[in-house]
């Protein structure tokens, strides 16, 4: 039974993440495709049908399933709509701007019997699934310090995007640290306390584009970094333990193999050269080891397979709706701690 589903947007994340995944699996058929002025999406769902209002969306009763993919702002009340109207929703990260708006959700889907869950992809980067099996194997011994950067350089100011706007909550913190404190949370669950740095570093910049968080665990800290002015990145992730480290250069290739075009699931996909390999120095049985340790495949067509199940057969969501309800209050932690600039205990 394939699942009719419908995109509530076709920017970016439609046409590189959403439109490509849905595309691939063959489980879900594409019916509707909110664009409200242009036809992008004829190039990739000739046969869908494209609507001009939300409205005409969520009035389909052959629709099952609304990925709402709108800028952040929109994300509670479109996703509120959808349940109301019957329908399973996946909503782009940052979940809503507001933990009270996460709850209120995940009481309505769960009032309704209906799937409810948050795009995070970057659970399934190949680097990142990486750094889990080295923890979760304990190949550093007793781990005591994770770094993770999210960098990128764009010394301009976007033009015509909601993101430079200033608009509250909109930047770097609740963009890329959506994805990096969820994948921290992912690891190691909530933090005892939070410490954060904002900034606005490009001229002219409008929106925070630079962060800096500590999130303190029992005996150890994760470091999340992120800037947009960063033209030579350091390492992606520096992980450190009592008995060796492991560095890891570079990001996973999905995205790029998607805004080239590419479907998911092809040979080779998600697979990264041994060029890209991190470096692992650590010890077993008392004799040191130095190699490349290769990377673990990605595979962001995981996200959509669960999320058939779920639908269909009732299977344990894989991104629960709480843990994204988490990682906002967290983010939140975050901006409290840099307007007071003091630790926040969670």
């Amino acid at each position: 039974m394939k699942i009719q589903t419908a995109i509530a947007s076709y920017g970016m994340s439609g046409m590189v993440f959403h439109g490509p995944s849905l595309k691939a699996n063959p489980d879900f058929e594409v019916r509707s495709i909110l664009e409200r002025s242009k036809n992008r999406s004829a190039a990739l769902f000739s046969e869908a049908t494209i609507v001009r209002n939300y409205a005409a969306l969520l009035d389909d009763p052959r629709i099952k399933l609304v990925v709402v993919n709108t800028p952040d702002y929109l994300h509670y009340e479109m996703c509120k709509q959808a349940l109301l109207a019957g329908k399973h929703v996946v909503v782009e990260k940052p979940f809503t701007q507001t933990v009270e708006q996460a709850n209120e959700l995940i009481a309505l889907a769960n009032e309704k019997g209906l799937v409810l869950t948050v795009y995070q992809n970057r659970r399934w980067d190949g680097d990142f699934l990486t750094v889990k099996k080295i923890i979760t194997e304990g190949l550093l011994g007793r781990l005591v310090e994770f770094e993770s950067h999210f960098d990128r350089y764009r010394n301009f100011i976007q033009a015509d995007t909601w993101k430079e706007e200033g608009i509250d909550r909109v930047g770097v913190l609740y963009n890329l640290g959506s994805h990096a404190v969820d994948q921290a949370l992912n690891l190691f669950g909530m933090p005892e306390s939070v410490t954060a740095h904002l900034a606005t570093l490009r001229t002219g910049g409008r929106v925070p584009d630079y962060y800096d968080i500590r999130l303190q665990y029992d005996g150890f800290a994760a470091l999340l970094k992120s800037s947009y002015l960063v033209r030579e990145p350091g390492p992606r992730y520096s992980l450190h333990g009592t008995l060796g480290s492991y560095q890891k250069w570079g990001i996973d290739p999905q995205e790029e193999a998607l805004k080239a075009g590419q479907l998911p699931g092809g040979a080779g996909w998600g697979e990264e050269p041994e060029s890209a390999w991190g470096m692992l120095h650590t010890e077993k049985d008392g004799q040191p080891i130095r190699q490349k340790m290769e990377t673990i495949r990605g595979n962001y067509a995981l996200f959509y397979e669960n999320v058939y199940g779920a639908i269909t057969n009732g299977e344990s969501l894989l991104v629960k709706p709480e843990e994204s309800r988490d990682c906002l209050r967290v983010l939140e932690a975050c901006l409290l701690s840099d307007q007071e600039q003091r630790t926040i205990r969670l």
